[in-house]
């Protein structure tokens, strides 16, 4: 087991990181150099072998780091008593001076338990504040009969004008004897750039088409939403096969699509290790042959990751990526942990985030460690006042959240304080309990 406290000499861990902050630190600016001197908390050493999975229950989302956000209930949410949510975001960004808060996430039609074969669509959460007053998006100054907050459905496709579309044909709810109506939209993403809102999100697996696409505003966050000119015909990248075998071949693509941007540059981030670049238009990626790979430390085997994301923070790139953890026996009798393959006898415990670090956005990245136990499919922002934070939902398909006893605190839109290690450890972790506590705003 390697690892070490911040200000120790550099171990194998740390340049297995990419540590060029560590190995150069005698070159470091003076603000950086400062903040090297600070005390931070440590690294924790990692579980051995590499792929192993950290379960403490430090880094699990708790009452005393972490709180479900109060986000104004639609009328279908009144019996639940709360807003039923997976893949949860939220970000914080300043316009016209002011911070604005976002949520959104996979929500699920009133007459399903889940968000398939079909969904109504993408809803858009917004506050002054994290605590809130969490209130839908006004949408109702130009939908007046449709649900408040809802910016974007399958079943706006009435809204597609000459030189303007809503919604694709593609993305259009379809029915088959097997399912009955399909069409969902998963994992959604809201954006501010270059003064410009824009929802990144994914078409699932019960949809003509898999994969994802992008929607800009002609408005506020609240929309109206469009789509872009490359997604008029399909989602973003080429199709495969993949996914579960009833998807038609063809008709699988690149899922889970995140928006990272830095600059005037921006680029399309893909679950499947990939991710293109954005013509400065902002209306399709750059053509390519094949899309480049993030430059990755994989486990061996690698499991299926999904959830891609990237967050810039102190210089350095940190990507995300969705694991489930899986328990198996030892022969000892005790209890592996690992992000492992399925197999017989491996169950799928905890859908954890990992994540890796790198000097630069396309890697090469760091050896990957447990960001946060349950906190899988999520994404890292900056509150208002600097403070670092992640989103969890707690996955209620399968392991430790789908258990009767638990089920029905699950599919929640939760946030959750993390804590940077400081330059030399160059670590984000969900913040653990012997490491301090802060005011969340």
């Amino acid at each position: 087991m390697t690892g070490s406290e911040n200000g120790l000499p550099v171990d194998r861990r740390s340049l297995l990181a990419g540590a060029a902050g560590v190995l150069g630190a005698a070159a470091l600016p003076a603000t950086a150099a400062q903040a090297a001197s600070k005390r931070y908390p440590p690294n924790w050493p990692d579980p051995e072998p590499y792929g192993l999975a950290d379960t403490r229950l430090d880094l699990w989302p708790r009452d005393d780091n972490s709180f479900v956000l109060p986000l104004e209930q639609r009328p279908r949410d009144t019996e639940f008593g709360r807003v039923w949510m997976r893949d949860t975001y939220v970000n914080c960004f300043v316009v016209k001076g002011r911070p604005i808060y976002v949520a959104t996430g996979t929500t699920r039609s009133p007459e399903l338990k889940g968000a398939g074969p079909w969904n109504d669509g993408i809803f858009v959460w917004v506050a002054p504040s994290l605590r809130g007053p969490w209130r839908l998006a006004d949408t109702t100054k130009f939908r007046p009969d449709a649900e408040k907050g809802k910016v974007w459905s399958p079943e706006f496709v009435g809204e597609n004008q000459p030189g303007r579309t809503v919604v694709a044909p593609w993305q259009e709810y379809w029915t088959d004897e097997q399912f009955g109506k399909r069409g969902n939209a998963w994992a959604p993403e809201v954006h501010y750039y270059r003064g410009k809102w824009y929802i990144v999100a994914c078409m699932g697996d019960h949809s003509q088409k898999v994969g994802s696409f992008m929607l800009v505003s002609d408005g506020g966050v609240e929309g109206p939403y469009r789509l872009v000119e490359g997604n008029l015909d399909k989602p973003f990248g080429d199709s495969f096969i993949g996914g579960p075998a009833f998807i038609k071949p063809g008709a699988y693509h690149h899922i889970d699509g995140s928006l990272y941007t830095e600059g005037r540059d921006a680029w399309l981030v893909l679950h499947n290790h990939l991710y293109a670049k954005f013509r400065d238009d902002m209306e399709d990626i750059v053509p390519t042959t094949n899309l480049p790979k993030f430059q990755q430390t994989p486990y061996t085997p690698e499991p299926y990751l999904e959830g891609s994301y990237v967050f810039k923070h102190e210089g350095r790139y940190y990507l995300l990526h969705a694991a489930w953890d899986r328990s198996s026996a030892n022969a000892d009798g005790s209890t592996r942990y690992a992000y492992d393959t399925p197999a017989t006898g491996r169950v799928q415990y905890q859908y954890d985030a990992v994540v890796a670090v790198s000097d630069h956005f396309e890697g090469p990245y760091s050896e990957r460690w447990t960001l946060g136990v349950g906190a899988g499919h999520n994404n890292i922002f900056k509150d208002h006042g600097g403070r670092l934070w992640a989103t969890f939902f707690r996955n209620p398909a399968f392991g430790h959240w789908a258990d009767p006893s638990r089920v029905g605190e699950s599919a929640v839109p939760g946030v959750v304080r993390l804590e940077w290690t400081g330059p030399r450890g160059d670590r984000l972790y969900v913040q653990r309990r012997d490491h301090g506590q802060s005011k969340d705003d």
